[in-house]
């Protein structure tokens, strides 16, 4: 899809943790930064980094002529301010707000319960999360794993999710997935013919749900979605080609 661009793009370099779990990007937020870039068009190079390398401690952050953007909404914001796309085009007042409504329901709520089955859920921490530790020095290693556990255990807590038992998450993520998959309905993408911004989101959410490499409880009831799976997989071929989706192993 061809830009709508009023300055000329340099090479921006888009900082992440890179593929694993079954994904193209580790984490939903990187997913859904580098998928902004691919529908805006811009070249850009993807980098490995750890959080403490942000300047707000978090992935992704993207370098451009050497300015430094965290978050991927202002990622998103500063796309659309120098290179002039509007990643919500054809959208009147009434959708926009619906995209922003949308991304709000699956970033603070959807996102979250996914979350937790992958990091709190000992066997899925051990398998997944667990080894991004596996570099550091024997000794520490342990330690290392369970302070970052603690430390996201502490920030679900604080958000709400991991106050609640495993079977009411699960409804709560499926009440996301319910108003998700009639807002959807047959349509291509979420709110018409043409992808909006929200879709990045929303398919970085799904991908990192659905991928076979975790199992749980809300994994399951999300397959039962026909058309989020669809959808899935389609934003996977548009934008991310070459990735074998679904070939995770589970064992």
């Amino acid at each position: 899809m061809a830009p709508q661009t009023s300055t000329t793009a340099s090479t921006i370099t888009l900082h992440g943790f890179g593929p694993g779990f079954g994904l193209p990007e580790i984490s939903p937020y990187c997913t859904k930064a580098e998928v902004h870039l691919k529908m805006a068009g811009l070249p850009y190079r993807k980098e490995k980094a750890m959080p403490d390398a942000s300047p707000k401690g978090q992935l992704p952050f993207i370098e451009d002529a050497g300015v430094q953007i965290a978050d991927t909404t202002f990622i998103r914001a500063h796309i659309e301010n120098k290179y002039g796309f509007d990643f919500d085009r054809g959208l009147d007042a009434t959708g926009r707000a619906q995209a922003w409504a949308i991304e709000r329901m699956l970033e603070n709520q959807l996102g979250w319960a996914a979350g937790y089955f992958r990091w709190l859920v000992p066997v899925n921490f051990a398998k997944g999360p667990a080894h991004f530790f596996d570099d550091a020095p024997e000794a520490i290693r342990d330690k290392l794993r369970n302070d970052v556990q603690a430390r996201v255990a502490e920030t679900m807590k604080a958000v709400g999710i991991a106050r609640h038992f495993p079977d009411e998450i699960v409804w709560l993520g499926e009440r996301s997935l319910m108003a998700l998959s009639a807002l959807l309905g047959n349509k291509r993408y979420l709110l018409g013919d043409r992808p909006c911004g929200t879709d990045a989101t929303a398919f970085a959410v799904l991908a990192g749900l659905l991928t076979p490499f975790f199992d749980s409880p809300l994994r399951r009831r999300a397959e039962t979605y026909t058309n989020l799976v669809d959808y899935t997989d389609r934003m996977m071929s548009e934008y991310f080609a070459d990735h074998p989706w679904k070939q995770a192993i589970a064992a």
